[in-house]
C-alpha cells in the first residue's frame, strides 16, 4: 500500500513495481484507472440503478470496485477471492471497509473460489486478477467461463479485465472464450490499444442477456480516455481464427513492456 502523493488518503495497491490498484476509502466512486470506470458503467447499466446485487470479485487488491458496489448499491451481498491474506490485511489496516460494507473476503485463488460457488448465485461477476502483472492462465479458458456461466444467473453479467499489446492475439484468444460461452458478448480498449501502438487493458463482457453497448459505447466514447466498444459482427471478425483458450493449452497474459514495470 503506497501512499497517493497527490491525493491525501489515497492508496495504491503495488505488487513488486506494478501499480494494480486505486483505493480512496472516503470517495469509493472515485476510479482512478479507466478500465475500472469502463466496468462501473457496465455494472451501473445492470437491472434498475442502486439495486441490490450479488457480485463477485476474482482478485481483490484494494477492493475499488467492491466499495463502488457497496457505495452505489447498498445492502449489495458481495464475496472477494483474494488468495494475498497478507495484502488483504494491509489493505484493511490501511483503507478500512466501511461498516456493514456487505464485502466478505475469501483467501482463495479465483479457480478454487468459483468452483465453491453455488449454483446461479451472483448477478456480476468480474475478473480482475493478475499474478505479477500476468492475468493467470487458468482464469481465461472455455473451462473456468463455464463454471463462471453457473454461478452467474441467467441474465447475469460477467466482466474481465485482460491486458495485452501489438496485434492483442492474447486478448483475442480471451475474448473468443467469452463469445463462445455467452450468448451476447463485448470487448472495450482505448483507441491505441487497439491499433497495437501501446500496452493496455483490455475489458471483455459477456452475458447470457443482451449488453446494453450502445449505451455504455456513449459513455466510454465521452471519457477523459475514450475506450472503443465491438460486439456483435465486429466482434466475430475481430475474433476470427483466434481459438479459445482451454485448460490445456491455457498461457498467462504477455508481460508488460519493462517501462510499466518501472524498470
Amino acid at each position: 500500500m503506497v501512499p497517493d502523493p497527490d491525493r491525501p488518503g489515497s492508496w495504491f495497491v503495488r505488487i513488486g513495481t506494478t501499480d494494480q490498484s486505486h483505493v480512496d476509502p472516503d470517495r469509493p466512486t472515485l476510479l482512478e484507472f479507466d478500465y475500472m470506470q469502463r466496468m462501473a458503467e457496465a455494472i451501473d447499466a445492470y437491472g434498475d440503478p442502486g439495486e441490490r446485487i450479488r457480485a463477485v470479485h476474482i482478485g481483490g487488491a484494494g477492493m475499488s470496485l467492491a466499495r463502488y458496489v457497496a457505495a452505489t448499491r447498498p445492502t449489495s451481498a458481495q464475496i472477494v477471492l483474494e488468495p494475498d491474506a497478507e495484502l488483504t490485511r494491509e489493505v484493511r489496516d490501511k483503507a478500512p471497509l466501511p461498516r456493514q460494507s456487505g464485502i466478505k473476503v475469501r483467501p482463495v485463488d479465483g479457480r478454487s473460489g468459483i468452483a465453491a460457488m453455488p449454483d446461479d448465485y451472483a448477478q456480476v461477476v468480474i475478473l480482475d486478477a493478475f499474478a505479477g502483472a500476468r492475468v493467470p492462465p487458468e482464469l481465461t479458458t472455455v473451462e473456468f467461463y463455464a463454471d463462471v456461466r453457473r454461478v452467474l444467473t441467467g441474465g447475469g453479467l460477467f466482466l474481465a479485465n485482460v491486458t495485452d499489446s501489438g496485434a492483442l492475439d492474447w486478448a483475442r484468444r480471451a475474448a473468443a472464450g467469452v463469445a463462445a460461452t455467452w450468448s451476447h458478448a463485448a470487448v472495450s480498449a482505448e483507441p491505441s490499444t487497439w491499433r497495437g501502438r501501446r500496452f493496455g487493458n483490455v475489458v471483455l463482457y459477456g452475458s447470457a442477456a443482451p449488453i446494453p453497448t450502445r449505451q455504455l459505447a456513449r459513455a466510454a466514447a465521452g471519457a477523459v480516455f475514450a475506450y472503443r466498444i465491438i460486439d456483435g459482427q465486429d466482434l466475430v471478425d475481430w475474433c476470427a481464427g483466434a481459438r479459445a483458450f482451454t485448460d490445456a493449452d491455457a498461457e498467462a497474459s504477455p508481460e508488460p513492456p519493462s517501462m510499466f514495470l518501472g524498470h
